[in-house]
């Protein structure tokens, strides 16, 4: 028998898709907390999954799921946004095109599939066909710096202590990646540059490790 391969869709988020989100924002906490992950224990906080699905519907926040093709199913999402943020990057760095992802969450019951993975690598492609040059993320943990290095193929440009924590500021050229089985939806709002401006706190503090 030949096996199908299975096919996904990146669309934007909108107000139906806000308790689907929050959902999966409760499933990711539990996971994380019962490896004993701290941040976990932050995400299972009251109203905490509701709070950050509701981006979804809040006109300034690009979310962006995957969606398995075949059934509907969100395996996850996350915010892209078309600026880079002023914290830890340099002014010639913030005036490059570029596409900044953050607040990923994944389905962990769909591991195998690498949803998170994925999301990423079709923002390389879309980022490519929206006129960008990058790709940009940043995290603060070291397993999952080398997971988005290792993996996922980003490299490291910068290491900041941003409010005392060392975060990791990341980047891949945008490219069209071959074989990919994700398509994007053909009603999918565009991301226009300018749109979003990231702030920077002038009260915290960024430094630079060495």
């Amino acid at each position: 028998m030949r096996r199908t391969t299975t096919m996904y869709v990146m669309r934007r988020a909108d107000e139906a898709d806000a308790p689907t989100l929050a959902r999966l924002v409760r499933v990711r906490a539990q996971w994380m907390s019962w490896r004993g992950l701290p941040d976990g224990y932050d995400l299972e906080k009251p109203a905490r999954a509701e709070a950050i699905a509701r981006q979804a519907t809040d006109g300034r926040t690009p979310v962006w799921l995957l969606a398995d093709e075949n059934n509907g199913r969100v395996l996850g999402f996350t915010s892209l946004y078309p600026e880079t943020p002023l914290w830890g990057w340099t002014e010639a760095e913030q005036d490059e095109p570029a596409l900044f992802m953050a607040t990923t969450f994944t389905d962990p019951d769909r591991s195998s599939e690498r949803p998170g993975a994925l999301m990423a690598w079709w923002a390389l492609g879309y980022a490519a066909r929206t006129g960008r040059v990058w790709v940009r993320r940043g995290c603060t943990h070291e397993t999952l710096m080398r997971y988005y290095r290792d993996v996922q193929g980003f490299d490291v440009i910068h290491s900041v202590y941003l409010r005392g924590a060392l975060t990791y500021l990341m980047a891949r050229k945008a490219e069209e990646l071959p074989r990919l089985p994700v398509r994007t939806a053909a009603r999918s709002a565009t991301v226009a540059r300018n749109r979003y401006r990231w702030p920077l706190n002038p009260a915290v503090p960024i430094t630079y490790s060495t």
